[in-house]
């Protein structure tokens, strides 16, 4: 897996009758080593989560219930990626502009990330990811 390439990962999924498993294995399925998994739940109809960048945090984020858009910029291009199954995830590189819209009622977003909270990783001002991007 090219570990800078946006793209939708399908997810284990144990097909039972008592009910169907899914899991996650860092450096298998996330092309990172996990250091902080994190939700996303309640979110009013009409509100968006997200909104930033990061400088190096790597992020795969699934759908474990209910769905969501997740828009992408990479400075040149925005595509919106729909999840609404639990056994996809949209592996998220550094670099990349992105935003949680369009959340269903009662979705649940899990995001497992690569780095542990750090401000200072995070790009807030949209103008700042665009000169980054750019070299500007």
């Amino acid at each position: 897996m090219n570990t800078q390439k946006l793209e939708i990962v399908e997810l284990p999924k144990i097909v039972d009758p008592r009910g169907n498993l899914t899991f996650i294995e860092g450096h298998t399925h996330a092309p990172f080593e996990i250091r902080r998994t994190y939700w996303i739940y309640d979110v009013p109809g009409g509100e968006k989560r997200g909104g930033h960048a990061y400088r190096t945090n790597h992020e795969l984020i699934v759908a474990v219930s209910g769905s969501f858009d997740v828009v992408i910029d990479d400075g040149t291009a925005r595509r919106t990626h729909s999840l609404n199954r639990s056994y996809y995830g949209l592996y998220v590189p550094p670099g990349h502009w992105r935003e949680l819209v369009n959340f269903s009622t009662n979705a649940l977003c899990l995001v497992l990330a690569s780095g542990v909270y750090d401000e200072a990783d995070y790009i807030r001002n949209y103008e700042s990811f665009n000169a980054l991007r750019t070299g500007i």
